[in-house]
């Protein structure tokens, strides 16, 4: 097991975290993916959406960097969570349960995960 691989599959132990996956948030390429891959979507998808919510929030004055997407359904929510680093930036992607998620203790965790993904 990569490391990136066993860093992801502790995001697992969080409560409703049905699957995870690391991204490329320039190529979309996919660097691991964790748990219930069809949940966490195409990487090159999610680098797209990315990149047009990253253009529109510039477009109106934010100018910050992005720092997470939150997307819910009535099942599930997707979260994409930036991952600083030097060189091209990263996505953290997580799938959760709605039903046995805290959304707010969820984003903790994922914060706090993506700050250390890659040590």
């Amino acid at each position: 097991m990569s490391a990136i691989e066993a860093s992801l599959s502790r995001l697992l132990g969080t409560p409703g975290v049905t699957g995870a996956a690391l991204v490329d948030a320039v190529t979309g390429l996919t660097y691991c993916v964790v748990g219930d891959a069809l949940e966490t979507g195409d990487g090159v998808g999610t680098a797209e959406l990315v990149a047009v919510i990253t253009d529109r929030v510039g477009q109106a004055g934010a100018g910050s960097e992005l720092e997470s997407v939150i997307v819910t359904t009535a099942r599930r929510y997707h979260v994409i969570q930036s991952v600083r680093r030097t060189g091209d930036p990263l996505l953290l992607v997580a799938a959760l349960d709605r039903g046995r998620t805290n959304l707010a203790l969820a984003m903790r965790h994922l914060d706090g995960h993506a700050a250390g993904v890659l040590a």
